[in-house]
C-alpha cells in the first residue's frame, strides 16, 4: 500500500497544474473540443489532511476521495476550500457517510449501493448528482454495470445521473485505452448524458480526445 504524502510543494504542484492545462488544450483542440469543457480532479487518497491546503494554495479546487472516513474527516478540516467528489467504490455501508458532503459521486456501479442510495436520499447534499460507472470494457477484474445493465440505473438512480465513469484495463500505452474511452463517449451520447469521467495520470490526454469532462490526476500533480 503506497504511504501517505507528506511533503508536497505548492509551487511543484502550481507548476504541474499548469503543464496539466496546456496539455488538456493541446489534446482538446486536436479533437475539435473547447478545453474549458475539462475539469481536473486531485485524488486525495494519499495526500495527508494536513497537507489539503497546499493544493488549495496551488490553485487546485476540485478533490476526489475514494475512502468514506478519510472523506469525513478531510471535509471537517478544509471542506470550504474545495468541491468534493467521491471516487471510490461505493460501498452499500458507506453511503450514509458520503452523501451529505459531496457533489457528484463517481462510481455507482452495483445494486446493493443503489438500494443505500434510495434508502439514504434524505440524508444527501442539495444538488448530488451521480455517475454510473461502467464496465466498458467486460474486464472481470474491475467494478461498474455493463452497457446494457445503464437504463436500470439511470430509470431507478433517486438522483440526477450526470453522465457516466470508467476505469478500462491496465495497459502499457494510453492508445491502447482510446478504443474504451470511445465507447463509453459514445453510450453517454446514446444516453444523453453530459459528463464522462475517464483519464487517469497514465493516459488523460488520450482521454481528453475521446470526451473526457473530468480527468481524475494523483501523480501526475504530486511528483
Amino acid at each position: 500500500m503506497a504511504e501517505l504524502i507528506a511533503d508536497l510543494g505548492a509551487e511543484r504542484v502550481r507548476a504541474n497544474l499548469a503543464r496539466v492545462r496546456d496539455e488538456i488544450v493541446f489534446a482538446a483542440l486536436a479533437a475539435d473540443r473547447d478545453p474549458s469543457e475539462v475539469q481536473v480532479l486531485a485524488a486525495t487518497k494519499y495526500v495527508a489532511l494536513e497537507q489539503l491546503p497546499v493544493l488549495a494554495d496551488a490553485g487546485v479546487w476540485l478533490v476526489g476521495e475514494n475512502r468514506a472516513q478519510d472523506l469525513q474527516a478531510k471535509v471537517a478540516a478544509h471542506g470550504g476550500r474545495f468541491a468534493w467528489h467521491f471516487i471510490g467504490q461505493l460501498q452499500s455501508r458507506r453511503v450514509p457517510l458520503i452523501v451529505p458532503h459531496v457533489r457528484l459521486i463517481h462510481s455507482l456501479g452495483g445494486e446493493s449501493a443503489l438500494r443505500a442510495l434510495e434508502r439514504h436520499g434524505d440524508q444527501a447534499r442539495p444538488g448530488l448528482e451521480v455517475l454510473v460507472q461502467v464496465n466498458i470494457a467486460r474486464d472481470p477484474r474491475k467494478a461498474g454495470v455493463l452497457p446494457e445493465e445503464l437504463p436500470l440505473y439511470l430509470e431507478r438512480s433517486p438522483f440526477p445521473v450526470a453522465g457516466l465513469m470508467t476505469m478500462p484495463p491496465l495497459a502499457p500505452e494510453p492508445e491502447h485505452n482510446r478504443r474504451w474511452f470511445s465507447a463509453l463517449r459514445e453510450l453517454a451520447y446514446e444516453h444523453g448524458l453530459r459528463e464522462l469521467s475517464m483519464g487517469t495520470s497514465q493516459d488523460y490526454p488520450t482521454a481528453v480526445e475521446e470526451g473526457a469532462t473530468i480527468i481524475r490526476l494523483g501523480s501526475a500533480l504530486y511528483r
